[in-house]
């Protein structure tokens, strides 16, 4: 028995996420039934990053276990013949047996893309966050910058994440314009389910000039944060999936 490890592109718009689950398709359950159709074993691939709904990644990494006698390094043209056009297989290698790619410690890296205008471009409806409200890019930027640092983000995350570790480590955290394009630049030791597009959802309020950018200082006081987490109205706040992205997934020791 040896451990594949594979780095995984995907265009998230036709799936209900990574993670496997009963009420629509997933990557997770597209990989497991190609994988058993290639190698002729009942694979089930384990993903670093449980992506959500409509979420896109270009650098996801998953494992599997298989008897197979398909060179390693072969596997990634094979799947990428039987794989719809919207995933993809960057790399396949294989790793040690314990070789884990969720519990190693790593560097993870989401960028998330607003388009402002007074019209959205269709071309960009599932890469980019159309908005036609007016956004105070400085404010934002100032809002931006407080995510930086060793916090609890237990205020940007949904209830039932609380029961786990809600410390992260966040080591950049920059908003960038480009022309009417507005990218955040996120890279740290883990993010929470739906943590950044809810620290996103919050700039993109102060940047409507609804709050000042201090409000994310207050929503990293845990206090403050679990108790927003009441109100419903906080997720309304939350920015849609589709202009997520996974960029990469650095790990400090490969194998």
């Amino acid at each position: 028995m040896k451990r594949i490890k594979l780095i995984v592109s995907y265009d998230g718009t036709n799936y209900c996420g990574w993670q496997i689950q009963p009420n629509g398709v997933t990557i997770e359950e597209v990989l497991n039934k190609t994988l058993n159709e290639l190698t002729g074993e009942e694979v089930k691939v384990i993903g670093a990053s449980r992506t959500d709904a409509g979420v896109h990644a270009l650098w996801n990494v998953a494992v599997f276990d298989t008897n197979t006698t398909i060179p390693p390094d072969r596997i990634r043209p094979a799947l990428n013949q039987k794989l719809p056009e919207d995933i993809v297989i960057v790399d396949s290698m294989e790793v040690p047996t314990d070789w884990h790619p969720r519990y190693r410690p790593s560097v993870k890296t989401y960028e998330y893309y607003i388009l402002t205008g007074e019209v959205p471009d269709p071309t960009k409806r599932f890469t980019h966050c159309f908005t036609s409200q007016p956004l105070d890019v400085e404010k934002m930027k100032e809002a931006v910058s407080y995510f930086v640092g060793e916090h609890d983000f237990a205020g940007f995350t949904r209830r039932e994440s609380l029961k786990k570790n809600t410390v992260r480590t966040i080591y950049k955290a920059e908003l960038v314009q480009e022309d009417n394009v507005i990218v955040f630049k996120f890279k740290g030791n883990g993010f929470l389910y739906n943590m950044v597009r809810m620290m996103v959802g919050l700039v993109m309020h102060v940047g409507r000039g609804s709050c000042a950018p201090q409000v994310v200082r207050e929503q990293l006081d845990v206090a403050n944060g679990r108790e927003r987490l009441q109100d419903e109205n906080f997720f309304k706040l939350t920015a849609p999936p589709q202009g997520l992205i996974l960029k990469k997934i650095d790990y400090k020791n490969p194998l």
